[in-house]
C-alpha cells in the first residue's frame, strides 16, 4: 500500500497530550486501557474530508471506554497536487485511508500486545465511514463496506459511524 508513510509519519493531535507522533500514540492508547481495566474497550478508526477539490482529510483513531467516553488521536492530511472532483473520490479517499491506517494499528497494537506481561482486553474490528442510507452517499453504502470488509474490518455507516461523522467531522 503506497502513501502508507504520511499515515504514520507527522503528528497526531490528542486534547489531552497535544501533538504526537505515532509511537506515541500506541503508548497512550495502551496506557488508557490499563488505566481502568474494569471497562470494555474499543478501538475504531475513522476519515471525514472538506469539501472541494483540495479536500483535507482528518483522520481518526478513537479508543472507546464503553459507557464511560474514550479518547482520540487525529491527523490531518492534505494532498498537495492531487485533485479529488466529485465526492465519490473523496468517499473512497477517506475509507482508503481509513483502511491503511486501522491495517498498520492492528498491525502495532498486536507485536504490542505480544510484549505484555498480561493481555489487554479490547476489541478492534470496525471503520466508521461518513455514508448513510439518506443523503448524496446512500449509493455508495455496498461499495464502502466491501472496501473495508475486503480489509479485514466490519464497517459502521451513519447514524452509527461517530468516529467519522462527528469526531473527524470537527477537523475537516
Amino acid at each position: 500500500m503506497g502513501r502508507m508513510k504520511e499515515i504514520t509519519d507527522g503528528k497526531f493531535y490528542n486534547p489531552t497530550k497535544g501533538k504526537i507522533n505515532f509511537e506515541e500514540v500506541i503508548r497512550e492508547i495502551f496506557s488508557y486501557i490499563k488505566e481502568d481495566s474494569k471497562y470494555d474497550y474499543e478501538i475504531i478508526v475513522g476519515c471525514d474530508s472538506s469539501s472541494g477539490q483540495e479536500p483535507s482529510f482528518p483522520i481518526a483513531i478513537v479508543v472507546l471506554k464503553k459507557g464511560a467516553g474514550g479518547r482520540f488521536f487525529l491527523k490531518k492530511i492534505k494532498y498537495h497536487n492531487r485533485k479529488f472532483y466529485n465526492l465519490h473520490q473523496r468517499i473512497l479517499e477517506e475509507v482508503l485511508l481509513s483502511c491503511k491506517l486501522a491495517l498498520v494499528l492492528r498491525d502495532q497494537v498486536e507485536k504490542e500486545t505480544l510484549k505484555l506481561p498480561e493481555p489487554l482486553e479490547f476489541e478492534f474490528r470496525y471503520i466508521h465511514a461518513d455514508v448513510g442510507a439518506n443523503g448524496a452517499t446512500k449509493d455508495m453504502i455496498k461499495e464502502v463496506v466491501g472496501l473495508i470488509k475486503g480489509n479485514g474490518f466490519e464497517a459502521r455507516i451513519k447514524p452509527e459511524s461517530f468516529a467519522a461523522s462527528v469526531i473527524a467531522d470537527r477537523f475537516s
